[in-house]
């Protein structure tokens, strides 16, 4: 416990309030994306695959890495804040152009799951697990859920993972864990019937493509000139 409280300490104001404006940005950009194509009429498409989708069965205890997922994301900055400059100021930037990518593909080919259709509510029981997904499905559209490729699940949390897997600041257990709860929370959303397995795809796609050419790009050598001539004035 004194470990993690030392290392809390030395978290810079920047890894605490990214890691709020990434999770706010996340859902202004779910929200506004379904939104923007309901306001342009654009009709969504199903991105289900019967011969794989049909075959995946809901298995109810992954609602817990599936809602858990908010507060891995909450702290994921704040991690990647112990490591360089460098590579937090490209975690930002491309965890950003990875969401708005995701953004467009929700505004101009949005997509859906019938909920009613697939049966979903007809699974659920009385037990804690089934109402915990019945709060999810009703949280999110209710017999209709939206904004299904890409996962915003699967793309931020494989960008939480991406961000640190290179870091020598950060343990080789903690980068472990970032791994294995990436995976689990990408395979929660089928587990719960929350995505297709193509949305899974696509998410984990988007996250590796921002994030191996923000680096090629490297944004963060112009913010870190930057601060330097102005501590040097």
């Amino acid at each position: 416990m004194k470990k993690i409280i030392s290392i809390l300490k030395k978290v810079p104001k920047s890894g605490w309030i990214m890691g709020v404006f990434l999770l706010v940005i996340e859902y202004v950009f779910y929200l506004l994306g379904n939104t923007l194509s309901n306001l342009f009429n654009i009709a969504p498409v199903s991105p289900k695959i019967d011969i794989i989708d049909n075959n995946i069965k809901m298995v109810k205890i992954f609602i817990i890495p599936y809602v858990y997922s908010y507060a891995f994301w909450l702290f994921a900055p704040v991690v990647v804040s112990l490591t360089s400059k460098k590579n937090f100021y490209n975690y930002v930037i491309g965890l950003l152009l990875a969401y708005f990518i995701g953004f467009l593909i929700f505004t101009f080919m949005p997509t859906y799951i019938n909920r009613i259709d697939e049966g979903l509510y007809d699974a659920l029981g009385n037990d804690i697990l089934s109402k915990l997904i019945r709060l999810i499905y009703n949280s999110d559209g209710k017999e209709y859920g939206y904004n299904l490729f890409p996962s915003y699940h699967c793309l931020i949390s494989t960008y939480c993972y991406l961000g640190i897997r290179k870091q020598k600041e950060i343990s080789t257990g903690f980068k472990a864990y970032t791994l294995i709860m990436a995976i689990l929370i990408c395979m929660s959303t089928v587990l719960v019937k929350q995505h297709y397995f193509l949305d899974i795809i696509g998410g984990v796609s988007i996250a590796i493509i921002c994030y191996i050419l923000t680096n090629i790009i490297n944004p963060a050598k112009y913010l870190i000139k930057e601060n330097v001539n102005y501590e040097k004035e």
